[in-house]
């Protein structure tokens, strides 16, 4: 009977699972769903505690088990209260780094069980189950290149790592990784009696790779790896779940591969590059060198407060593009203040939204999400892009190499062939930012110097409240 509550319990928790999953889709029930997730989650945990039970395993220690799940809810609801959205990328990677710690530690605990329940020599050769051994060592390789890229990625978001690659990395890479696959193999195959020896060898190649193949990934390719690796982790926590025969841990496993995976396709279909030239193209990966290859494109021209409020208030349509600018200056609220407004006069105002804006998928919208613009006004780059020549101002708040023309017209860009916003299409072009400093991907953007285009400089929250105040007294 208890078996069957807690097959009941996993049951409801995989489908809590799907369903806050899908509505994730949509910023309106993405709450929800997050919500109904994590009662599932609380359903599965709570019926391992109390349910499972077999021959040789009967859970005990609540003391332990009770103070780690106290201590992990603490630490993870005042990280989450106090983070800010300009850090949500920074904090995404820790999380997800952490999952594929727990993986990594998963395979590592369950092979010392062998180590223990398994004499080395004939018996060792002859006993181990292959396929749990298997599922170990993918836990293990899996888990941790998440666990290490994750760091790396959030200590490269962080502004804490640089960009760092050497000659033949690539190489060493490719290395590491066939390295440590060759001796799983050879473990799964041959049973030597160095096994822990080598099970350890590869735990250290695991990690080398991990920290080595995210080290050279630039800045505009970040929003791709987060997704890969979060891929990684589910695929881990899979393996977990196969090993403990926990339905629901499979499940979550699985869903969060195939969502990762598939987000990762989509990132670099947006990008229009494969995942071979992500990961070893290291695109943005030296800003110094891309500004230097733009070079100069010319004279820019500033606008007014002023004379930006009359333009936008007197524009049938405007649209608006949302950028990391606007998220470090923490102008969503702003920005929706002033969409509301030019709306009362009778604008027709709408977002667009590329698909790797910001440092993370999804960015902008839950940045927008957070400040209660309506998902309808959210427009997608291929729904958006035929508008603007009908367009009669665009306002560019912060985004730069999503809207920057070299993707198409300049061949030696290192963007180019990724898809863009096509803002030069409009009639007039406001571009908010502090500086003519280059964007993320370090690449110098002829959009600024465009007959059209206008400079707009300044943090974004002073800009557009500013732009507020004048668009009232008109």
């Amino acid at each position: 009977m208890e078996y069957s509550l807690l097959t009941i319990c996993y049951l409801i928790a995989s489908i809590t699972f799907i369903l806050g999953l899908k509505m994730l889709s949509n910023p309106e029930s993405a709450r929800k769903g997050n919500q109904i997730a994590a009662i599932g989650m609380a359903i599965a945990i709570f019926g391992t505690i109390f349910l499972y039970e077999n021959e040789s395993v009967k859970l005990g220690n609540y003391l332990w088990i009770f103070g780690g799940i106290a201590i992990g809810t603490i630490i993870g609801a005042f990280a989450a209260k106090k983070v800010k959205m300009t850090d949500m990328p920074q904090m995404v990677s820790l999380f997800n780094g952490m999952g594929g710690a727990c993986a990594a530690l998963i395979s590592i605990v369950e092979f010392n069980h062998l180590m223990h329940d398994h004499s080395i020599g004939n018996s060792f050769l002859s006993d181990i189950n292959g396929t749990n051994l298997l599922i170990i060592m993918a836990g293990l390789i899996i888990g941790s290149v998440s666990f290490t890229g994750s760091m790396i990625a959030w200590a490269k978001l962080d502004g804490r790592l640089h960009d760092y690659s050497f000659k033949g990395q690539h190489l060493v890479n490719i290395f590491l990784l066939l390295a440590a696959i060759g001796l799983s193999a050879f473990v799964l195959l041959a049973r030597p009696e160095q096994t822990i020896l080598f099970f350890y060898i590869i735990l250290g190649l695991s990690v080398m790779y991990g920290i080595l193949f995210v080290m050279p990934i630039g800045g505009a390719d970040m929003p791709v790896v987060i997704s890969l690796l979060n891929s990684f982790t589910g695929v881990a926590a899979a393996c977990g779940g196969f090993l403990y025969d926990n339905k629901a841990m499979m499940t979550g496993g699985i869903l969060v591969g195939a969502a990762g995976t598939l987000l990762t396709m989509l990132m670099c279909k947006a990008m229009n590059r494969s995942l071979t030239n992500v990961l070893i193209g290291s695109f943005g990966g030296n800003a110094a060198s891309a500004a230097a290859a733009g070079g100069s494109q010319g004279q820019y021209k500033q606008i007014s407060l002023s004379d930006t409020a009359v333009l936008m208030s007197y524009s049938s349509k405007v649209v608006i593009v949302p950028g990391y600018g606007l998220a470090v200056a923490q102008a969503q609220h702003a920005c929706h203040e002033l969409e509301k407004l030019l709306t009362e006069k009778g604008v027709q105002v709408t977002y667009a939204i590329h698909p790797v804006a910001g440092r993370m998928p999804g960015h902008m919208n839950v940045l927008l999400a957070e400040a209660d613009v309506s998902y309808e006004k959210l427009k997608e780059m291929e729904e958006v892009n035929d508008e603007f020549p009908y367009v009669d101002a665009v306002l560019v708040l912060g985004a730069n190499d999503v809207v920057n023309p070299a993707a198409k017209t300049d061949p030696t860009s290192p963007i180019y062939g990724m898809p863009i916003l096509d803002v030069e299409l409009a009639k007039h072009v406001i571009v908010n930012k502090r500086s003519m400093k280059p964007g993320y991907a370090g690449i110098e953007n002829d959009l600024f110097f465009r007959p059209k285009t206008s400079m707009l400089f300044g943090d974004s929250k002073k800009v557009i409240q500013d732009l507020i105040a004048e668009i009232k007294n008109l």
